[in-house]
């Protein structure tokens, strides 16, 4: 990649010294295989504690009644941010929010959601979940741009 089509500043942000910056966040194990974890921007900082939102994501899937699911921080006075969960119910399924946190029980409890949130999650034409939308319409876009500018 040379540059981002009329975008300067964001080229300046993806290209340092010959590297391209994706903000893919990844770990590699034992024997060396390298797991793509989350997107950096996406990351949810509560506590002090780092949420990965795909593996909580992941999680909830897993419940029957769940037909998507996508979680985003949102701000908090005490933590900073805490994880909500919008979740997208499949057709004729009925689900309550104490039936969700049931649900999420076994989880750690930091990572557990602390706000359950029912609506359609919203993905563009490749399928993939338009966060920032979520984040703009439930308050949580200014932790990003804060953390991006750290």
């Amino acid at each position: 990649m040379k540059c981002y089509y009329n975008n300067p500043e964001a080229t300046a942000v993806a290209l340092k010294d010959g590297w391209l910056f994706t903000g893919d966040m990844a770990r590699m194990d034992e024997d060396g295989f390298i797991y793509l974890v989350d997107r950096k921007k996406d990351v949810i900082i509560s506590g002090g504690e780092n949420l990965y939102p795909v593996q909580i994501e992941d999680f909830i899937r897993g419940h029957n009644a769940i037909k998507d699911v996508a979680v985003i921080g949102l701000p908090d006075e005490r933590l900073g941010e805490i994880a909500a969960a919008i979740i997208e119910l499949k057709q004729g399924c009925k689900c309550t929010e104490e039936e969700i946190k049931s649900f999420c029980a076994p989880m750690p409890r930091y990572k557990r959601p602390r706000k359950i949130i029912f609506d359609d999650v919203p993905r563009n034409p490749t399928g993939k979940i338009e966060k920032p939308r979520l984040r703009d319409k439930y308050g949580g876009a200014s932790l990003v741009t804060t953390q991006t500018e750290r």
